[in-house]
């Protein structure tokens, strides 16, 4: 590889952190909001499904636009939302009439760039001349979970020493990422996307190509893999180590974000000496087995370690898919990032659902609904075996 595209990785590496800040800062948060400025819970739990709501919406809306400004301005534009959003809502709350109101704005426009973000970066790593794909991609993806562990972990510790009462400090502590970062996409290369003279499909053209359909569908599932037992990974915590909910809240999503990260450290590393197809197929079982191991195991400290087994699981799944992607679709473009970044999304918001309806419907029995959303890593799997012959006759047998 032109060893001046390293810097468009790193650049794409600093991104994934800016969208694990978008996702995970504000939600620390709420407690606060609460108590400080009188925002019922109810209110304060609707900003994540807008913020996670709007994130949809962009990542449908980006497709007619982002060509047309092209891949550097775009990016340049989703960090610049990033760092406002998270400025924004250190003063708007106070300005605003409404303290909701100010923080809803806020939350708004921090989810244009995380959207951006999801639509954009998967394609600029995909388009940088790498010799391996598949591993630059599971790397990239890597980012996104230590970007979230660092985020719990750096604002606790300085919740811990400096008062939370400072949030505001912190707020601008981190819209400084993305704002440095959105100068260094000012500077680096960036490969295009499909070959000069060559455009990518529209989605009517995506949509007419069956593989392009399980492709989707893998896309919702590894979502909803991911998080059905994310969302829940802090009641696991708690009760299979006999913790307070607090420190629930931080032991569980952590041990799963450091386990999904290092399956994707892992096959960023050794990607060029396993094949993609073997490595997500087994990872699906393994997900699999543990999703069986959380329904159907006595013991909480059991439960809690198929939790973490289920991280480790589902860590190649998302960024597999893109790959997979690329390598079955012949000029997918812009499109066909935005669309399976949707359907990831949707799978994200889906899995939760139907693991908190199925709980709901049989007495509030949370395993029952862990068992129900086996569903999701078995439709992985079956995708997994009808998309790899697509992916062969383009590729080669290698992948």
């Amino acid at each position: 590889m032109d060893q001046k595209y390293n810097k468009t990785l790193y650049a794409c590496f600093v991104g994934y952190i800016v969208q694990a800040i978008v996702n995970n800062f504000v939600p620390l948060l709420f407690i606060m909001f609460h108590q400080v400025y009188r925002i019922p819970m109810s209110q304060i739990t609707l900003l994540i499904t807008f913020n996670f709501g709007l994130q949809l919406l962009v990542d449908l809306l980006s497709v007619t636009f982002v060509d047309r400004i092209g891949y550097r301005a775009s990016m340049v534009i989703a960090h610049i939302c990033a760092a406002a959003g998270f400025v924004l809502l250190t003063v708007l709350p106070d300005l605003c009439g409404s303290a909701f109101a100010g923080l809803l704005i806020s939350v708004a426009i921090y989810a244009v760039g995380g959207g951006l973000l999801e639509v954009l970066v998967s394609p600029v790593v995909e388009a940088c001349p790498t010799p391996n794909k598949e591993k630059a991609m599971s790397l990239l993806h890597s980012f996104y979970c230590w970007g979230h562990v660092a985020v719990v972990l750096l604002s606790t510790l300085f919740f811990r020493i400096c008062g939370i009462g400072n949030w505001k400090i912190l707020a601008w502590i981190w819209a400084a990422v993305p704002i440095v970062n959105a100068f260094v996409f000012t500077r680096v290369p960036m490969a295009p996307l499909t070959e000069e003279g060559d455009r990518g499909m529209t989605m009517g053209e995506l949509f007419r190509q069956g593989v392009f359909w399980v492709l989707l569908l893998m896309m919702v599932c590894a979502g909803a893999s991911e998080q059905a037992v994310s969302q829940w990974a802090s009641a696991f915590a708690e009760k299979g180590l006999g913790v307070s909910k607090t420190v629930g809240d931080l032991a569980g999503p952590m041990l799963f974000a450091v386990l999904m990260g290092s399956a994707r450290a892992f096959y960023g590393k050794y990607g060029d000496r396993i094949r993609l197809d073997r490595f997500m197929a087994g990872s699906g079982i393994l997900c699999i087995a543990s999703y069986l191991c959380i329904a159907l195991t006595p013991h909480p400290v059991t439960a809690l370690i198929g939790c973490g087994v289920c991280g480790l699981s589902v860590g190649i799944m998302w960024p597999g898919t893109f790959s997979k992607a690329t390598a079955s679709v012949e000029r997918g473009g812009t499109a066909m990032f935005a669309l399976l970044a949707l359907a990831g999304d949707v799978g994200c918001s889906g899995g939760p659902t139907v693991v908190g309806m199925v709980s709901d419907a049989l007495g509030g029995d949370l395993k029952k609904g862990i068992l129900a959303g086996v569903i999701f890593p078995v439709l992985l799997v079956a995708g997994i075996v009808l998309c790899s012959p697509a992916a062969k006759k383009r590729t080669g047998p290698r992948t």
